[in-house]
């Protein structure tokens, strides 16, 4: 099986939280509370395996992200299911936090409020890292390359407080 196939196929939970750096017990409770269901099969029952896509790894990347900058889960979710929602990516959104109580996303020339509410940015946290990040750790784990996200382009998260 070459690498592209293997890619193909998806990545299972244990490498899932290798490459992205979470614990098993975060990925299954995201899976279980449909924050992010792995796209290309669910588990179903004793001896299957969830598998996700690369898309999903990024994902999962930018949730981990929004959490380490001090977003609450309940928060992050709510986030995450408006970016969705608007149709773009969320790896590449570029999105301002103000300490926890409000998520902008900006894209292009449009800016949507995720979170209803809020106001300030005093400090920048960069997610460009995300795309790149992920596939050092695909490559550092010896797993097979993720494929190329289209349109994805840097991102950023700015915080209020300090």
């Amino acid at each position: 099986m070459g690498e592209a196939n293997a890619a193909e196929e998806g990545y299972r939970g244990p490498q899932v939280c290798a490459v992205v750096g979470i614990t098993y017990r975060q990925l299954d409770y995201w899976a279980r509370t449909d924050l992010l269901r792995p796209s290309i099969s669910e588990a179903r029952g004793s001896g299957t395996q969830r598998l996700y896509s690369y898309a999903d790894l990024l994902q999962i990347k930018v949730i981990k992200r929004l959490l380490d900058s001090g977003i609450s889960l309940r928060s992050a979710r709510r986030a995450i299911a408006c970016l969705r929602s608007s149709g773009g990516d969320v790896a590449s959104a570029n999105l301002v936090i103000d300490e926890g109580r409000t998520v902008l996303a900006y894209s292009g020339e449009e800016i949507i409020d995720l979170l209803k509410g809020g106001q300030g940015v005093l400090n920048i946290v960069p997610m460009a890292g995300v795309v790149s990040e992920v596939d050092a750790a695909i490559h550092e784990l010896g797993l097979p390359a993720g494929q190329a996200v289209p349109g994805a382009a840097p991102a950023q998260v700015a915080t209020a407080g300090g």
